[in-house]
Formats: structure tokens, sequence, C-alpha cells
């Protein structure tokens, strides 16, 4: 394998960085104010891209890379790239599936206790010094016992979601764009009569355009003043402004969120809500998990260049297997 010049468009973990640099020559993209000038220098020399942070990878950065070949992202969500676009150009792109996927899984799970059972805000009525000056934390007012849980997204995280919720003993119904090949768990083609049917909706969809927003003011009006929404997947599916008015008014009753419309930040509407829990995008964020993808990623990268095979390939790449 030849050491094929490679482009990091962000901070790459350790296990990403030892991997690409003991295989292949290493770029690193600068600030957007010298973009232009390097990009023009080392752009034609580019075969791949290690796709880290938020960079977006569309086709007019893509037209400065004639002669790309693979994009490997971090992580399984990938609308920073034009996938499409680039099975187009007969790129390949891939991502970091299966990994993670219990991780995450796990991560909702502990989500949806915390926004049940406010154990965060419990935890800070202790630190405060409220239990010592004021008694007990005052008794939540849900719970998960009697719940009805929709999955929002049925890929393997959605899938591995609804396998820990049962072990809780409520009942799991699945919002997809179809029915899962062999899934015997009720599907609803229409998102907003699943919302109507079950009280609380974990949100496993990727982002982009197809799912920009969907979950808004409709669908939390059907889910109810019962409702609990759990957002694992991307922010940009749910309407943060209709999310607050919905918890201002008691349409539903609370929300778990680990991802945001714009990240990182400081969601202060958000923060100033006592009945919304949030985690700062931590889904599949533990040493062992984050090494896994690492390692896939720099795999992905030496298999194609290696032997033209790439591990991963995402549903648009132009790849037969």
């Amino acid at each position: 394998m030849d050491r094929a010049d490679v482009l990091a468009t962000g901070p790459m973990m350790q296990r990403i960085e030892d991997g690409v640099l003991a295989h292949f020559t290493v770029h690193r993209l600068p600030a957007p104010a010298e973009r232009d000038a390097f990009l023009a220098a080392v752009g034609p020399r580019i075969r791949g891209v290690v796709a880290v942070g938020h960079a977006r990878i569309d086709g007019a950065f893509m037209d400065r890379l004639p002669k790309l070949e693979i994009v490997a992202n971090m992580g399984v969500g990938y609308d920073s790239i034009d996938a499409a676009e680039a099975g187009r150009r007969g790129v390949i792109v891939t991502n970091t599936p299966d990994v993670l996927t219990e991780e995450v899984a796990d991560t909702a799970l502990g989500l949806l206790l915390m926004t049940v059972r406010e154990l965060g805000a419990a935890e800070r009525w202790l630190r405060d010094g409220q239990w010592a000056a004021k008694g007990h934390y005052p008794l939540t007012r849900t719970t998960l016992r009697g719940r009805s849980v929709g999955i929002v997204g049925f890929g393997r995280i959605g899938r591995a979601i609804a396998e820990r919720v049962e072990a809780f003993g409520l009942p799991v119904a699945y919002h997809n764009r179809r029915p899962v090949a062999g899934e015997t768990r009720r599907y609803y083609p229409d998102l907003i009569a699943m919302a109507r049917d079950v009280d609380t909706l974990i949100s496993v969809l990727p982002g982009g355009a197809a799912t920009h927003h969907l979950i808004g003011a409709d669908v939390l009006a059907a889910l109810g003043a019962n409702g609990v929404l759990i957002n694992i997947g991307r922010g940009s599916v749910v309407d943060e402004a209709a999310l607050v008015d919905a918890l201002d008014r008691g349409v539903i009753a609370s929300a778990g969120l680990d991802v945001f419309e714009v990240e990182p930040c400081r969601p202060d509407r958000l923060i100033a809500h006592e009945r919304i829990t949030l985690l700062p995008h931590v889904g599949s964020a533990s040493h062992h998990t984050r090494d896994l993808m690492g390692q896939l990623v720099v795999d992905n990268l030496t298999s194609w260049f290696g032997s033209r095979r790439p591990l991963t390939p995402v549903a648009e790449t132009p790849w037969a297997g």
C-alpha cells in the first residue's frame, strides 16, 4: 500500500492519529481564512479524507480534491457529507456503524430514566445542600410504569433500544421510512399516528434535509400531556423552539436531549427549563467505544488503499460488494 495523501478535516483522536500517520501522508485542514490557499496547493494530491468535526464536505469542497477516492467518516451519522454527490462522482463514503450501537442504546436508556425520574435534578438537590436544608426531593411527576414507547428510526441502534425498553416491561412500536423485514413490533408509517398512540418517543434519526424538524409542534401535540421526548439521534430532527413552547404550555411532560440543533452550544432556553434533561452529546463517548470507532475509520482507509474494498460503505456509496 502506497502512502496516499489524506486530509483530516478536524482534530483526530489518538487512535485515528496513530493509524493514519502510520500508513498515510497526512494533511490537516486549516482555519477558514487559510483554506483557499491550502486547498489550491494541497487539494490536487488528496486521495482520502478523514471526516472528523463539523466541516461540510459537499460538491464545492470535492471540486478542490480532484483525485478524491474515499471519505472515511467518524460516526454513524454523516449528514455533514453530501454522500449522494460523492456517489455521483464515484467517491466512496464510509461510516462507523455497529461498534457504537450498544453504547448509544445504553445512553438512551440512561437518559430516559434521568428524564422520567428527574435523577439529574435530584442529584443537584443533594449537591446543593437542599436535602439537608429542605428535606426530601419532591416526588417525581412521571414514571416508567405503564408507559408505551415509540422509537423513531429503527436501525441497529433503534432495535437495541427496543430490546432494553422491553426488558423494563414496556411495549414498543416504531416509525421508519419502511417496515423492517422480519420485525414483529408494530410499525407506523405515520409519525403523528404513532405519537398519538404512545406516550414516550425516542428519536434515533440521522440528520439531513429529509428529517429536519420532523418532530415539531404537531408531533408533540399528538404525544400529549403525559408525553416524554428523548432525542439521541441528531439535534436537527427536533424543532427546539416548538419543544420549549410545548413544555411551557404543558403540551408534553418532559424531554431529554443528548443532541442539539447547533453543537457545541450553551442552549440557554433549554437549560432554563426545569423539565428538560440535557447531556452534551455523549451517546457513544466512552474510551472503549470511541477507540473502536476510530480504528474502524483507519481500517476503512487501509482496506480501500490496500485492497480497494471499503469495510462499511454508506447506502449512497457506489459499491457493489
